[in-house]
């Protein structure tokens, strides 16, 4: 039996959503890592996006992947509305919708690689079990799901839904789903939560340093195997690329002092209404605070296409702060931003990659839910791990943030006692997750995982 027979294949199945696409790059790179041969699959638009936007490392210099560029038939590409009462995305559900075609060209690729290799491990996100559902007919096939969110939000979801089951453990107020989610994409949900039962064990990115206590729970709850293999985003950024091609904000920053710079982005999915723009826009110039401000509006379901919203800010703005504020328009890299020791504040949406990104880097956070599973990581950015402060409480979801709240924020999070617990825990924090890695807990999460699939 040749070397290529006796192998164990992975495959990889993303939601094409930038924060879905971003986190199973960097699932695979690792597992490319121990020689295990990486198929990651999606549109080619889908797959171009992962590739343009991966931050932290190069994934063309990386052998052994293999992009598969699947047709999915066109779908309508909708600018986000700015204005939705649920600040949802829905505007993907056509994108989302359209990837249902992806079942026949991955069974057709899982077959394939059935017949060259000894085993096919899939690793699907949660939410696409529909396009991977011929999987179990496939004897060498073994399927796994991956979880984008925080165990604390996977735990509250199934525990909910099995009817609030007694648990040995003090449980955290959180937020209920009201306004998190559009009944399309709640129904979406259900529906790809149908094929889960046929998944032999489930992946999260996250680590027992950060979320022990609900990765406990979760295993008690669901029985099945499962694996925090997080943190998935590398955990040192090279200083600069070998290209030396560096985004124009990361050699402004290389002028600003530590820990001086608050870092302000609400990620792909959120789109802010004009009003909303122009109180934050003077709550930052006012809190007289050096600031970053990724202002774009969100993902549309094809990034590649179209005309895309500048949202308006006050006249005059930009050349107002010019001394302090750098406001950026486009695409940011910004796992390399928290990793920059100037920075020492970020006000997030909390959207769980980004609350990776900033543990990881020891960058405290201004918590700002927008939608989904947000609000119930701010309650964990905020009061279980301390590591943020509220900026706006999700009970005032349908309420602007006016300028003087913003203000008070930034400098709460920025310059006060406060401000500086919060940056020591979150360092604390950081350091037990890279020091996990350095003596192996992660690593030996991996490496169990590693050791079950090549088993």
């Amino acid at each position: 039996m040749s070397n290529q027979e006796n192998s164990v294949t992975v495959v990889i199945v993303p939601l094409p959503a930038q924060g879905h696409l971003n986190q199973l790059l960097h699932l695979s790179r690792i597992i490319l890592s121990y020689g295990i041969p990486v198929h990651y699959v999606g549109s080619s638009m889908h797959n171009r996006q992962a590739n343009v936007r991966v931050h932290g490392w190069d994934p063309v210099a990386v052998a052994g992947f293999h992009f598969h560029d699947f047709q999915v038939p066109p779908f309508s590409s909708p600018p986000p509305n700015p204005d939705a009462g649920i600040k949802f995305p829905s505007h993907l559900q056509p994108c989302f919708d359209a990837c249902w075609h992806l079942r026949e060209p991955v069974s057709e690729l899982l077959i394939t690689l059935s017949s060259r290799a000894r085993r096919v491990i899939i690793i699907h996100d949660s939410m696409m079990g529909s396009v991977v559902q011929d999987a179990p007919s496939i004897p060498n096939s073994e399927l796994y799901a991956f979880h984008t969110v925080s165990a604390l939000t996977l735990f509250f979801y199934m525990w909910e839904s099995m009817g609030k089951p007694q648990v040995n453990a003090e449980m955290p107020d959180v937020p209920s789903l009201d306004g998190c989610f559009t009944q399309d994409f709640s129904e979406f949900i259900s529906m790809q939560h149908k094929y889960l039962n046929a998944n032999c064990g489930s992946i999260y990115n996250t680590s027992k340093v950060i979320e022990g206590t609900y990765l406990e729970l979760l295993e008690n709850i669901r029985g099945k195997q499962h694996w925090a293999l997080g943190p998935l985003n590398p955990l040192r950024v090279p200083e600069k690329d070998s290209s030396g091609d560096r985004h124009h904000c990361l050699e402004w920053l290389d002028k600003q002092a530590i820990n001086s710079v608050l870092y302000v982005s609400f990620g792909t999915t959120t789109s802010m209404g004009d009003e909303q723009i122009q109180e934050l826009a003077i709550g930052l110039r006012r809190s007289n605070q050096t600031f970053i401000w990724v202002l774009r509006d969100a993902d549309k379901g094809d990034v590649f296409k179209g005309e895309v919203r500048s949202p308006e800010l006050p006249n005059g703005y930009v050349d107002s702060v010019k001394e302090k504020g750098l406001v950026v328009r486009d695409w940011a890299p910004q796992l390399e931003i928290l990793a920059h020791p100037a920075v020492g504040g970020f006000v997030s949406h909390c959207g769980w990659n980004s609350c990776m990104e900033s543990i990881t880097m020891g960058v405290p956070i201004g918590a700002w839910p927008m939608h989904s599973d947000q609000p119930r990581n701010a309650v964990l950015i905020t009061k279980l791990l301390k590591v943020g402060i509220t900026v706006k409480d999700w009970t005032h979801r349908d309420e602007i943030v006016m300028a003087a709240v913003v203000e008070d924020a930034v400098r709460r999070l920025m310059s006060s006692k406060e401000g500086d617990d919060v940056r020591k825990r979150a360092a604390e924090i950081r350091d037990g997750v890279r020091q996990s890695v350095s003596e192996g807990e992660v690593s030996k999460e991996w490496d169990s995982f590693i050791t079950h699939i090549i088993r």
